[in-house]
């Protein structure tokens, strides 16, 4: 089972200037889940560079949305913008909590779901991003949301999204170079040390066990 996470925020026009770009290695796009304890250097991205020893550009921001319209592109809230132009090794990736909570309130989101992936897994914005990133050398992580049973945001969501993911996976589990990771699997809802004061985002407990877990995956495959 999966989460009903996202972002709440605004995005400040700090966090819209363009990103240097690093040696070539891992990327790491998305929403808030992504990004949250970056000003304190915690986040998910930060661990996997500490946990690896590799260098990774970290350009998630919060209230990205796979599908954001033209005005949510320029303040860089769509997360396929958010991919530079490779040769990327790595490409870690995660959404569509937003999507559904800002285009349909998470009821009646049988269209936006089927707009972000269809329910085989290879239409869809998700596997066109997926696939973009791999035309660009990259393997592709997909981390999935964690359950964050305290929290009033986004309610309603979890359905959609476990069924999004559900359909990530299938799509994993069928095209090489492509692997999903569940963050459920990672966080225990009844730690409330894994969850910040908002009851949604990681604290930089769970940040760290996240980033630890994808640094693994990783690791393991090469």
């Amino acid at each position: 089972m999966r989460v009903l996470l996202s972002v709440l925020f605004v995005t400040i026009l700090a966090s819209c200037a363009p990103t240097p770009r690093q040696d070539t290695d891992i990327v790491v796009i998305g929403d808030s889940v992504m990004a949250w304890n970056r000003s304190d250097g915690r986040d998910i991205g930060s661990v996997i560079a500490a946990e690896l020893q590799r260098p990774v550009l970290s350009r998630a921001n919060f209230g990205a949305q796979v599908r954001a319209g033209n005005g949510a592109s320029l303040l860089r809230l769509g997360i396929p913008d958010q991919l530079p132009e490779g040769p990327w090794n790595w490409v870690v990736m995660n959404g569509g909590a937003n999507d559904l909570g800002f285009s349909c309130g998470c009821t009646r989101c049988a269209g936006e779901i089927e707009a972000l992936i269809s329910p085989d897994g290879q239409v869809g914005a998700i596997p066109d991003l997926i696939s973009r990133a791999q035309a660009q050398g990259a393997r592709v992580l997909w981390l999935g949301y964690y359950r964050a049973p305290e929290t009033r945001s986004f309610e309603g969501c979890r359905p959609g999204l476990v069924e999004i993911e559900r359909r990530i996976a299938r799509l994993a589990a069928t095209r090489a170079g492509v692997f999903f990771l569940d963050a459920e699997d990672v966080l225990d809802p009844p730690l409330p040390e894994h969850f910040d004061r908002d009851r949604t985002h990681p604290s930089v407990l769970g940040s760290s066990l996240i980033g630890a877990a994808v640094a693994d995956l990783i690791k393991r495959r090469g």
